[in-house]
């Protein structure tokens, strides 16, 4: 009995090394297949007729350069030729912040800034507007005229596009006390459209200028205007249809 069972184990140890064998001469002949699968077919044939033809090449791999401390340069090869631009010394990357976009310098007060800065409206645009008129009347350069022209158009669309702003935030204002008070007494808000606070400003332009006494020349002047531009519009006359008319 001790002599079969002494078989056994030693067959099965005989089987187990067997295995073995064929799984390690499997994945020699995969690591084989691999190797010669970027091989050319002209190396094969070398190395078939002589054997002395090297299939398989390890890839070259190019030694890079180290430093023995953080602190010092790294050492490059004298080899090779060194580029026009390169970073000899690493140097802290600096961070540009906008504050206009950084949370770090606080949310944008709309109002605050308009109180802070109004005095460019009133006082510092149109004391330069004035000078511009007048050094454009002193100079004879066309070029410096039309520069001149092209900085006074500028200050008054600036002045007066803050002024419709501030209409414009007024009757806000205005409306929105009038719904607070209207809520309170449970009836529904009424939000105003941009149409409504255009047409409630030009209400408010048009009181303003019937008191001053100057409406007439004011619609008189948006009349022409008007006129000029409905002017490029109509077709012109062709030359010679009214020699033919009248023949």
């Amino acid at each position: 009995m001790k002599k079969s069972e002494n078989a056994i184990v030693s067959s099965s140890k005989i089987k187990f090394d067997e295995s073995d064998e064929h799984e390690s001469s499997s994945e020699d002949e995969r690591e084989i297949e691999r190797e010669l699968a970027d091989v050319t077919f002209e190396d094969l044939q070398k190395a078939r007729s002589n054997g002395s033809h090297a299939v398989y090449k390890k890839p070259f791999s190019e030694k890079k350069g180290g430093r023995a401390n953080k602190n010092r340069p790294m050492e490059v090869s004298a080899k090779k030729p060194v580029s026009r631009f390169r970073e000899v010394i690493q140097v802290p990357k600096k961070v540009v912040r906008d504050p206009r976009f950084e949370s770090l310098c606080g949310n944008f007060d709309e109002d605050g800034f308009k109180k802070r800065y109004n005095f460019l409206y009133e006082n510092k645009l149109p004391a330069e507007r004035e000078e511009l008129k007048k050094s454009m009347k002193k100079s004879s350069d066309p070029a410096v005229i039309d520069e001149l022209k092209n900085r006074i158009s500028w200050i008054d669309k600036q002045i007066k596009s803050t002024a419709t702003k501030r209409t414009d935030k007024d009757i806000l204002s205005e409306h929105k006390k009038k719904e607070r008070e209207a809520t309170k007494q449970g009836k529904r808000p009424f939000y105003l459209k941009q149409s409504e606070i255009r047409k409630q400003r030009l209400v408010e332009k048009y009181e303003e200028l019937k008191a001053s006494g100057k409406l007439k020349s004011y619609v008189e002047k948006r009349r022409r205007k008007n006129a000029a531009k409905d002017h490029r519009f109509v077709p012109y006359r062709r030359p010679g249809t009214s020699e033919q008319q009248n023949q």
